[in-house]
């Protein structure tokens, strides 16, 4: 068989997914916010939330970020979004990872706080997306209730808002509710070879 032959057998074998893609494709009616969930021990969750942020930016959506956890810290996607402020609200509720604040209440009042602003933002019918960055982490510690997070993004989040959700240790009832879920499965990590976190990779 030479290059022709296998080239025409390439374009009729991609006409028929293609076909088979598009009767798919033509099943999928519905539009509507999301509930998203980045959860697992691997890296990428808040990176991959965040570039979602920027395609509905990109899209000239709205979109607002509270960061439960992360606050002191300078990150490199904050002073980007800062440049889209017109898009973007970025609202930085943490004071840094527990173990930092050693502060039970002071970190239950932070994430109280982070979950009233998150709540404001989503019903504000502002935001296109709201991005929870960290969200999971203070729902592992019962900084704030589960069932009335659960309960709020199930009843009271309008139609038409995605809400991204990050943070390993997702609750069981977060992913029942939620439209997409995806689980980051660490297999290599170089801080375990006893390299320290660098900006444009962890912040």
């Amino acid at each position: 068989m030479d290059e022709r032959d296998l080239d025409a057998r390439h374009a009729e074998k991609m006409r028929k997914k293609k076909e088979a893609r598009d009767k798919i494709l033509a099943t999928k009616t519905i539009e509507k916010g999301l509930i998203v969930v980045h959860t697992g021990k691997g890296k990428g969750k808040s990176t991959a939330a965040f570039g979602m942020v920027m395609r509905a930016v990109g899209h000239g959506m709205k979109v607002g970020v509270v960061q439960f956890i992360k606050g002191r810290i300078e990150t490199g996607e904050k002073r980007v979004l800062d440049r889209f402020a017109d898009l973007v609200t970025v609202r930085r509720m943490g004071e840094g990872f527990t173990w930092e604040t050693q502060d039970r209440q002071r970190d239950i009042a932070a994430a109280t706080g982070a979950w009233e602003m998150a709540k404001e933002m989503i019903r504000s019918g502002e935001y296109r997306m709201v991005l929870l960055d960290e969200l999971n982490i203070v729902l592992r510690y019962d900084y704030i209730d589960l069932e009335d997070v659960v309960a709020f993004l199930r009843d009271e989040k309008p139609e038409d808002v995605h809400v991204i959700i990050t943070g390993r240790n997702a609750k069981d009832e977060l992913i029942e509710i939620a439209d997409l879920v995806t689980e980051m499965t660490q297999v290599k990590h170089p801080f375990r070879s006893g390299v320290k976190p660098q900006a444009g990779i962890e912040f």
